[in-house]
């Protein structure tokens, strides 16, 4: 019996991360846009031609079977930097070069890009092998294809091979984290967009884990997942963006928490930001700092977006892209990406705007909470967040947040918005705990005990505080918080307080 449409969807979006085949969804997946060479050698070698996008083959040995294409700007100048751009299940690199945006800042930042291409030879859903140790490690299968195509790119247009950076969406991604472990030495940067942890998984039989479920390891052994990789190697390491959206029911939003504990444990920084700001499209950046203070990990999450890539279509410099299937109208991730890179001009992510308003107060009233600040030069208004989440703005330094709960503690954060719109850096965090409410009880206990009580939920990994909604972070046995019952069925984040 056919699957019903709905149910073939499910199916198809359940594997895409996975690499393997949904039934019946194989025969319904657009085809490539051209076939993939065969395991032998090509021999051929196209010269590229500036402001095109072509073939090109006799890349090397491509133990891999990939296709490589490429991008090259009208007038490309030697020593330019190189973009690998991955697609993701169920597309190729026609799709990639059409649709990511990433062609309209190679020619304004001026850089190659890169587009590889699998098919169904290698996976019938034509994904990226992220979970298959043959495929995904230094010097094998389709990773060692993609530096083969690194090395053949720098010959053709001269790039320069210390500003080499990789992007890659869902499989794609997962593939562009283990080539991040598995050359260092070959990569600056790099980018995973609703992708996986680098060597989260070696089979097929263990990537749906890693895609759906917390995996319940440190950052140190997420770390030693990189480490591993090249063993050996004392050089720097990339400086990486994770770009997650929070609705994402195919790589679940604990994926980025992963990453970003990864990539954390190898700079060697913590894995509290340095800064937190507001983006278009209900994104928030967070940037966590080395410690001369260049970010090195960026963490780009997106309310409310499900599986694929940020693309914001229009002729706005922070705009680019076309929408798609899996390419999703949100903000434009390559624009931010590029310019964490530096591929603008700069040394690292965009200017964070105006700074955070300081002498941030809360006072407490009976169901409501008034809050006052200093004035930020250059401010059109501000933003409030309670909680982590906008709750109103304001054009002057004062804002009261109304119809609040009793006897409940709640955190609040200000920014300032420039005459452009564009959002600054958070304030830090200040609490207020409105009065009332009656006796309170606190409880002390791991994440996952919490959930088992009834006393917090869990979604995608992640574990939220009932009634309030606070984030507790990972639901697992390793993480504790005290939380605060305020109410039937309601409670609040309480460490320290009781």
């Amino acid at each position: 019996m056919p699957l019903r449409p709905a149910a073939a969807a499910l199916l198809t979006a359940a594997a895409l991360a996975l690499g393997t085949t949904a039934p019946g969804a194989a025969a319904a997946a657009p085809a490539p846009a051209s076939a993939a060479p065969s395991r032998t050698t090509a021999t051929a070698t196209a010269t590229a031609t500036s402001g095109s996008f072509q073939q090109v083959t006799g890349f090397g040995t491509n133990p891999g079977n990939l296709a490589m294409y490429t991008y090259t700007p009208a007038g490309l100048p030697g020593g330019a930097p190189l973009v690998v751009a991955l697609h993701g299940c169920v597309q190729s690199a026609t799709d990639y070069y059409r649709n990511s945006g990433w062609t309209k800042f190679a020619d304004q930042y001026g850089f190659a890009v890169v587009f590889p291409q699998t098919s169904s030879a290698n996976n019938s859903l034509s994904c990226f092998s992220w979970f298959d140790a043959k495929e995904a490690a230094r010097g094998v299968g389709e990773a060692e294809s993609v530096v083969e195509m690194v090395t053949k790119a720098e010959s053709l247009y001269g790039s320069d091979a210390h500003r080499v950076f990789v992007t890659g969406l869902s499989a794609g991604g997962g593939m562009a984290a283990d080539l991040l472990a598995d050359y260092p030495d070959v990569f600056a940067g790099g980018a995973i967009d609703s992708g996986l942890p680098a060597h989260c998984a070696a089979t097929q039989a263990a990537a749906s884990g890693c895609q759906n479920s917390d995996q319940r390891l440190t950052p140190a052994q997420w770390g030693d997942k990189v480490r591993a990789a090249y063993p050996g190697y004392t050089g720097p390491w990339p400086r990486v963006a994770i770009w997650q959206g929070t609705a994402d029911t195919v790589v679940r939003p604990v994926n980025s928490t992963e990453l970003r504990d990864q990539w954390t444990d190898v700079q060697g920084i913590g894995r509290q930001p340095t800064s937190t700001r507001s983006l278009p499209g209900g994104t928030t950046e967070e940037l966590y700092a080395d410690a001369s203070g260049r970010p090195a990990v960026a963490l780009f999450t997106i309310s409310g977006m499900g599986h694929g890539l940020a693309v914001d279509p229009g002729s706005g410099a922070d705009q680019c892209g076309s929408t798609g299937a899996y390419f999703l109208d949100a903000i434009c991730s390559g624009y931010h990406t590029a310019r964490f890179w530096g591929l603008d001009g700069g040394s690292g992510p965009a200017d964070p705007g105006l700074p955070a308003p300081t002498g941030l107060t809360a006072t407490a009233a009976s169901g409501s909470i008034a809050l006052t600040w200093q004035a930020v030069s250059g401010a059109a208004s501000y933003q409030v967040f309670r909680d982590g989440g906008q709750v109103g703005g304001a054009t002057g330094t004062a804002f009261t947040d109304t119809g609040l709960a009793a006897g409940t503690t709640y955190s609040y954060t200000v920014a300032a918005v420039d005459g452009s719109g564009a959002v600054g850096t958070r304030s830090a965090a200040v609490t207020a705990t409105t009065p009332g409410g009656g006796t309170s009880q606190c409880y002390t206990a791991s994440n996952f005990a919490h959930v088992q009580a009834g006393r917090a939920t869990q979604s995608g990994g992640l574990a939220y505080a009932l009634g309030s909604g606070q984030s507790m972070g990972l639901w697992n046995t390793f993480v504790t918080h005290t939380l605060k019952q305020t109410g039937p069925g309601y409670y609040v984040l309480a460490d320290g307080q009781c």
